[in-house]
């Protein structure tokens, strides 16, 4: 028994540089110019038995706007920043440096009082094995980018500190296939000439 899961990076909410540990903000206009630029591409995953989304905003508007009518998640929120959130990395960098660096360094600190890297990536693997795993199905999940990175950590069992290697782009898709603790990446089909 398996089961696909496609994930769905969320769109931008704002400038990468200008991005805030759990930003609640809603899509800007660019993240809207882009998802009606990528819908032709991401509408079809609609048609995925399950459908759900971060409760985040952005995530939600997200959704919607390609038609996908997604149940919001609490499992697949971004890390719990505690009292970061809300500040830019080069913010917190500013004030607590040290802090940061052991949070980069240490996937089981968490100097914000949040959540540790560890935690996070074990809570969105915690979702991903709780789907239903019926041979052929499709589950379709809208989430913040953190997410994403957080599901591919988990499902390839990396050591936690490849998250900070991996970049999920707004509006890109992951998929994975498997069944609870044991999950592959899947690529898609090379697109014909």
């Amino acid at each position: 028994m398996h089961v696909r899961v496609s994930l769905v990076a969320a769109a931008r909410s704002s400038a990468l540089l200008a991005e805030r540990f759990d930003d609640d903000r809603p899509l800007d206009g660019a993240g809207w110019r882009a998802v009606e630029a990528a819908a032709g591409r991401l509408v079809p995953l609609g048609a995925a038995e399950l459908r759900y989304c971060s409760p985040t905003p952005r995530s939600r508007a997200t959704g919607r706007a390609l038609g996908y009518a997604p149940l919001a998640q609490p499992a697949l929120r971004a890390c719990d920043m505690g009292r970061w959130r809300g500040l830019t990395l080069a913010e917190v960098a500013a004030r607590e440096p040290g802090a940061v660096d052991l949070w980069l360094g240490d996937p089981h600190a968490a100097p914000h009082g949040g959540e540790s890297l560890l935690a996070f990536i074990t809570r969105v693997g915690g979702w991903l094995d709780s789907r239903p795993a019926d041979d052929g199905s499709a589950i379709l999940a809208v989430a913040e980018p953190s997410v994403v990175r957080a599901a591919l950590v988990y499902a390839l069992q990396a050591p936690p500190q490849t998250y900070w290697h991996v970049d999920v782009r707004p509006l890109s898709t992951l998929t994975l296939a498997g069944s609870s603790g044991r999950w592959y990446l899947s690529l898609p089909e090379p697109e014909s000439a």
